[in-house]
């Protein structure tokens, strides 16, 4: 019995959910055991629906809306990147730069040192020059400018040529002394020039290795923005997948819309038909074996939760539509007309005739209406009450 209970209740569900079985005219089901489940009218849909749509439509307007966040982020990443492939477009042309510098005082060091050696030759070959002649002078037992003198007067027998000699001597000696010092001052300058070069060299590798830092901090950040862009263009897919979807569940509850005003314009227009249309009398009417059992149970479904009026009220509607020349002309031909009422196309009402779920209540309400006992008049719908429907309200309905 427990399973017979939750399947009616879920094929009830189903059939409400997947169809418009009501079509306005069922106000609810009794599930087995009393619990109540109210069938939804055409107004009720329209009104659902509507909801339903304004929800979607506040929902899209909130992913177009973070879809718009999502690219004026997206939008401030790609300006920062942008200055950040600036940077290093900057960052390189300054490494080119130093390195350039750096070669060029790498070929000036080699240079400076090929001057330092030939300087240093130089004063190699000025001093071994010097002690060349030197040697020669004690190898002649020259010592001094007085011997070289007294030398000189003796071979030349002149003393004006004595003393050219010496004067020569003299010449030869200074010229040797400042040569030294020359070579010496400028050796003295190669070096300092190329231990300033040293320096300069030092001084741009350091700058070098400044901006290969620099250069190396600026690519990871141009990988982190880039990484995060590709990342905001995910979301943004996303959001615009989600936004599209928005779309089409709105677009479809238009359509849904479109049919349910269209179906409760049709139900107005058989109502007011009905009243205006040709009745038959009770008398008229020649029921079948088994109409009291099947609207019984019929009411069962329908309002076996309600008041014995609400009871009678229902049997009275299916009998209104028999005697209107707007329904079919029998019990079974209105109950099981499609989509007219939700336990029909749900297979609750199945399931209350298979074991006979009829209280004695609704069997009551069967036979009274049946002898053209009505306490809603002629009115052939009824649901729950909604605003701007005026009927006949008895119990949680209103008969129209």
């Amino acid at each position: 019995m427990r399973y017979v209970k939750r399947l009616a209740a879920v094929l009830l569900v189903f059939a409400m959910a997947l169809s418009l079985t009501s079509d306005g005219f069922s106000p609810g089901v009794v599930c087995p055991g009393g619990d109540r489940v109210y069938a939804t009218s055409t107004r009720e849909q329209i009104s659902e629906t509507q909801r339903k749509k304004d929800e979607l439509e506040d929902k899209h307007e909130e992913e177009q809306g973070n879809i718009d966040k999502l690219k004026g982020e997206q939008k401030g990443l790609k300006g920062e990147l942008n200055k950040l492939n600036t940077q290093l477009t900057e960052i390189s042309e300054e490494l080119a730069d130093l390195e350039e510098r750096m070669d060029a005082k790498e070929q000036e060091i080699d240079e400076t040192k090929q001057a330092l050696q030939e300087a240093q030759d130089v004063e190699q070959q000025q001093y071994m020059d010097m002690l060349a002649r030197v040697r020669k002078m004690y190898e002649r037992n020259d010592t001094s400018y007085v011997n070289v003198f007294i030398g000189t007067v003796f071979r030349a027998g002149k003393f004006a040529d004595a003393l050219n000699a010496a004067d020569d001597f003299e010449r030869v000696a200074s010229y040797d002394k400042k040569k030294l010092q020359e070579f010496k001052e400028n050796r003295e300058l190669i070096e300092e020039q190329e231990a300033l070069l040293e320096q300069e060299k030092k001084d741009l590798e350091a700058l070098h290795l400044e901006a290969e830092t620099k250069k190396n901090k600026v690519s990871g950040l141009i990988g982190q923005t880039s990484s995060s862009i590709a990342a905001y263009a995910g979301e943004i897919s996303e959001a615009e997948k989600r936004a599209l979807e928005y779309e089409a569940q709105i677009k479809k509850a238009d359509e849904d819309l479109e049919v349910l005003w269209k179906k409760l314009a049709e139900e107005m227009a058989i109502s007011e038909a009905a009243a205006k249309g040709v009745w038959r009398d009770i008398s008229d009417v020649t029921f079948a074996e088994g109409d009291r059992y099947l609207l019984a149970n019929l009411i069962y479904c329908e309002a076996g939760g309600e008041p014995y009026a609400g009871q009678l009220a229902v049997g009275s509607v299916v009998i209104n539509r028999v005697l209107s020349g707007q329904f079919p002309d029998t019990v079974v031909g209105v109950i099981y007309q499609n989509k007219q009422f939700s336990p029909v196309a749900s297979g609750r009402l199945d399931l209350a005739l298979a074991t006979n779920k009829a209280t004695a209540s609704c069997y009551q309400a069967a036979d009274e209406a049946m002898k053209g006992v009505s306490n809603v008049g002629n009115c052939v719908f009824f649901r729950t009450p909604i605003e701007g429907l005026d009927g006949i309200f008895i119990g949680g309905h209103v008969f129209y």
